[in-house]
């Protein structure tokens, strides 16, 4: 599958079949987001992969996101480096672990699995059921798994609507 290929199959899956990822899969997934770009090369992440079931159902009730209890799979990408900034004043975890999330739902469309990135949790819980320190962030939750649904048609802007050339307008 081509890249192009994937950027327009992946979609937020939130259902996902009663199957395991296979390792090699979820092997090749994790390499995709190692191999991301990240600010001054820095690295400064954690890809968590949470396959214990009694863990996986703790991440649920932090994110009250019932959905991701069919999900075999679900990593924590987290930032290592909260108060770190870039030249430009934007925070690099959030950057960088993004950047690395996206390496991973498009190669997951590769191996024909789906993801949904999922900000909606509760810090403070999913930081105890993960044993992340105070001194570092999960940025997202990724669900993974073999698709349940079917995705919808995709609503996007057009790219008239969100591209301007030379200055801001």
């Amino acid at each position: 599958m081509d890249i192009y290929t994937a950027i327009e199959s992946r979609y937020s899956v939130r259902a996902y079949k009663d199957k395991p990822v296979e390792d090699h899969k979820l092997k090749r997934i994790l390499e995709a987001g190692r191999l991301a770009p990240s600010a001054r090369n820095r690295q400064q992440w954690r890809f968590v992969v949470v396959r214990d079931a009694e863990t996986r159902k703790a991440l649920v009730k932090a994110s009250e996101q019932e959905w991701m209890a069919s999900a075999p799979v679900i990593v924590a990408v987290v930032g290592l480096t909260p108060n770190e900034t870039m030249f430009c004043d934007v925070p690099t975890d959030p950057v960088d672990c993004a950047i690395a999330i996206d390496h991973m739902t498009l190669a997951a469309v590769g191996e024909g699995l789906g993801s949904c990135w999922v900000g909606h949790f509760r810090q403070d819980q999913a930081r105890k059921v993960l044993g992340v320190p105070d001194s570092a962030w999960i940025i997202e939750l990724l669900p993974l798994g073999y698709p349940a649904d079917e995705p919808k048609p995709k609503n996007r802007r057009e790219l008239e609507d969100v591209v301007c050339y030379d200055r801001f307008e």
